[in-house]
């Protein structure tokens, strides 16, 4: 199992145990608001199956605050829709919004991309009302490279290359 720290969280490999937390993900309105809207519950068990049991060219990791232990969301590294590209993709609950955490595992997410699995380009698809989304995008160093359309919205795609 994989293990990665941040200054205030812990990134460790997606199991079975995570199911519960992460599920809240799926159906909390807030979340899903630019990912699509809630899931429906056999669509939610089809993707935990899938984190559990990863493809090889796909990473999940559960995010939690050090201290306490609980529950933030979750983290990614898979390949992108449209190209042969590995796509950062993360799902944060609302009550720790606004507080750094995401721009935190992004960053170490990133660190990990180009430092452990030597990629040269990760990049990253939000919806371009995502505001905040695209923003933390940028603090991390990734660049608006395109627009898309997907899902009835547009989307906008970043992208940040090793040095």
């Amino acid at each position: 199992m994989k293990l990665l720290k941040t200054e205030r969280c812990v990134l460790r490999s997606f199991q079975e145990e995570d199911f519960f937390d992460a599920k809240k993900l799926f159906v909390d309105q807030k979340v899903r608001r630019y990912l699509g809207g809630i899931r429906q519950e056999d669509s939610i068990q089809a993707i935990l199956d899938e984190m559990l049991h990863p493809r090889d060219d796909s990473y999940y990791w559960v995010i939690r605050e050090t201290e306490t232990g609980e529950f933030i969301g979750l983290i990614s590294l898979d390949p992108h829709h449209d190209s042969n590209d590995i796509e950062i993709s993360y799902q944060i609950l609302p009550e720790w919004w606004g507080a750094g955490y995401a721009t935190e595992v992004v960053q170490e997410m990133i660190d990990y991309a180009f430092n452990e699995l030597n990629l040269s380009k990760i990049i990253a698809e939000t919806q371009t009302a995502n505001l905040s989304s695209y923003k933390l995008l940028e603090r991390v160093g990734m660049k608006f490279e395109k627009t898309v359309t997907r899902y009835g919205d547009e989307q906008a795609i970043y992208s940040i290359q090793s040095i």
